[in-house]
């Protein structure tokens, strides 16, 4: 099937039987919390989680092939519980029908970019290995390229992520299945409400 009909395949929209926190995706820029929200709602959810930069970025920082991505999302995504993490618009179309809940975490510009900051010069200075072996390098952390530079790129798409894609979500979903959470307090609070299974 060319690519192109894979983005516009249709996905079972959830049940209405079901919990909103059965399929949970997370999303927003760089730096913003996803990581660290999604492992603490898979680990009080008790189900399995993906995170879709680990799958994409293979050895070398080397993309995985589009269509390969694409499949393993899909067959991560038909499991009837999880929690993903990531905003790859490559799998949006198979993402965003499937999840009972999309939550975009919002935070403001300052702190995302204190995040991120303290985040690459620390996995710079200790050297930590990130998915497949990758490692984050000076070099890119001191590109003016967005596509190089995770600050960058943080700092470029924080508004896209205030604005466009919750806007997009709703469209596309229903208002009923986005939350928007723009506060740390509102990221505990979601964390909350999830094991109480509200």
């Amino acid at each position: 099937m060319p690519i192109t009909d894979l983005y516009a395949a249709p996905v079972t929209a959830p049940e209405t039987s079901e919990s909103r926190f059965d399929r949970v995706l997370i999303q927003g820029t760089s730096g913003s919390g996803k990581t660290t929200l999604s492992e603490a709602l898979a680990k009080v959810l008790g189900v399995e989680r993906l995170e879709l930069d680990g799958l994409y970025h293979q050895p070398d920082w080397t993309p995985l092939d589009v269509d390969e991505f694409r499949e393993r999302v899909a067959a991560f995504a038909a499991q009837p519980a999880w929690v993903v993490d990531g905003n790859y618009s490559q799998v949006r179309n198979i993402l965003w029908p499937r999840a009972t809940m999309i939550a975009l975490i919002d935070l403001p510009r300052r702190v995302v970019m204190t995040r991120i900051i303290k985040r690459t010069v620390l996995r710079i200075v200790r050297r930590e290995r990130l998915w497949n072996d990758n490692r984050e390098s000076w070099r890119n952390a001191l590109s003016r390229d967005p596509q190089r530079n995770i600050v960058v790129w943080s700092w470029t798409t924080h508004s896209k992520y205030h604005e466009t894609v919750p806007r997009e979500a709703r469209e596309s979903v229903g208002a009923e299945r986005v939350v928007v959470l723009s506060r740390a307090r509102d990221v505990r609070r979601f964390l909350d409400a999830a094991s109480r299974g509200e």
